[in-house]
């Protein structure tokens, strides 16, 4: 058997004993090198995106099976994904990243890393652009492995598998810090066909903001008495421009534990810009969760419908008004 250079990086071999996950027929016989010797992160805070490297890499062989990695920009491929999570969760992935389990990322057998595909799930039409950083799925016809959080956007966690089409977009940026991934899956959500995906994410990155500072370094904000519960409008005649442009946000929740804050905030941040604002209060500091500020009203109800879906049935979307800069 051909003795494999990268040995001590996660092999990720679908389910291998993962809670939650598909099948009974996963196994540790299935994939030797999956787990075994991959580096732990043990930094404190949020698991850091990006940092590893290109990589296409030779051909290797797992359970008897051969694997050939190459460019692939054609890739268009349809098949069963399953999903992985907390048994690999802050391991090395195969190109030197660390897998977060809550963050859009995926595990390919042979497309180069890391790069972007688009991963649509025939059930039920839902669709994600995930980051491919990892080596993966071995376990029977399995065309890709995603993260605990990108099949829970896709609605198939569950059920452990689901039949999807793979198609691919092209490299990602080895040092995205995670904007950069949102910033394609806004495309996504504005229809942007996936050859320009990246340069349009190239372009509206820098105005992408998400807040990552712990919730006890935020500022206080007040609420402004413009923002108001949405409610869908009413069909009326065309009306001149006022000079108010809007801006909508997804108010998620109100905490009085920040590290719940903060969970909420890690787990939808990899698609949504995130605010946490710390409100003091006569009852004491509380830790609000809203995505925003979002231009579109049909991304803001994108958003909420997202939001109720991962278990935030509060979730409502607010809107704000902001006088037009004079031209």
């Amino acid at each position: 058997m051909r003795k494999l250079s990268w040995v001590p990086i996660l092999l990720v071999a679908t389910g291998l004993t993962l809670s939650g996950c598909a099948s009974s027929d996963r196994h540790a016989s299935l994939n030797p090198f999956a787990g075994k010797g991959s580096p732990y992160y043990k930094g404190k805070g949020p698991i850091p995106m990006g940092g590893g490297k290109y990589l296409v890499g030779d051909s290797y062989q797992v359970a008897g099976r051969w694997f050939t990695p190459k460019e692939q920009p054609n890739y268009d491929k349809t098949g069963t994904a399953s999903w992985y999570g907390e048994a690999f969760h802050r391991r090395m992935t195969s190109n030197g990243e660390w897998f977060d389990m809550g963050q859009l990322t995926a595990a390919h057998a042979t497309l180069p890393l890391p790069s972007y595909v688009k991963v649509t799930n025939l059930e039920n039409g839902r669709e994600v652009v995930v980051r491919v950083n990892d080596r993966g799925p071995f376990v029977g016809t399995r065309v890709i492995d995603l993260s605990k959080r990108a099949a829970d956007v896709l609605g198939y966690r569950a059920n452990g598998t689901a039949k999807v089409r793979v198609r691919y977009i092209g490299p990602a940026p080895l040092d995205d810090n995670g904007s950069h991934l949102m910033a394609m899956n806004q495309e996504l959500k504005r229809g942007t066909p996936m050859r320009r995906m990246i340069a349009a994410a190239d372009a509206s990155r820098g105005a992408v903001q998400v807040a990552t500072t712990k919730p006890s370094q935020t500022t206080v904000v007040e609420e402004t008495p413009q923002l108001a519960a949405y409610e869908p409008p009413k069909p009326t005649a065309p009306q001149p421009q006022s000079g108010i442009e809007e801006s909508y946000y997804v108010q998620i929740g109100s905490y009085a534990n920040p590290a719940n804050a903060e969970k909420a905030r890690a787990e939808l941040a990899s698609t949504w810009p995130v605010q946490v604002i710390e409100v003091a209060g006569s009852g004491g500091t509380l830790y609000r969760v809203r995505l925003g500020p979002i231009s579109d009203r049909r991304d803001a109800d994108t958003a909420l419908e997202e939001a109720v879906f991962l278990g935030h049935a509060d979730a409502r979307v607010l809107v704000a008004h902001a006088m037009q800069a004079a031209l």
